[in-house]
């Protein structure tokens, strides 16, 4: 079973987190590492992000000074582990399959993406 990254830019979405980051936990594949990177949040998004990463394992975390989306997208690529790379955004929630469905889709049409 590959290892799949799920990068996540997080700016100001303290309301959003815990709804996304648990949808992570829950999926179905769970060959997952989930890296959180705080774009300079103002509000308690980059504490939540720590609290999750004491308790799951499969969780990174990275704070920045506010750099905009692209800049935490490429920061969390350079720190991922996996051998695919998923982005999400911190106010998104997924669905339970929603890794499952793209490895098995990736897999079954031998795609090179």
């Amino acid at each position: 079973m590959e290892k799949i990254s799920v990068i996540v830019p997080v700016y100001n979405v303290e309301k959003y987190l815990h709804r996304c980051v648990d949808s992570l936990l829950s999926q179905s594949y769970t060959n997952i590492e989930i890296v959180l990177i705080n774009d300079g949040s103002a509000d308690r998004s980059g504490e939540i992000c720590d609290e999750y990463a004491k308790k799951d394992s499969r969780i990174k975390v990275m704070h920045q000074e506010y750099n905009g989306v692209a800049d935490a997208r490429n920061k969390g690529v350079a720190m991922a582990t996996g051998d695919y790379i998923i982005f999400l955004d911190g106010d998104d929630e997924a669905d339970k399959e929603y890794v499952g469905k793209l490895y098995k889709t990736l897999i079954e049409n031998d795609l090179d993406i």
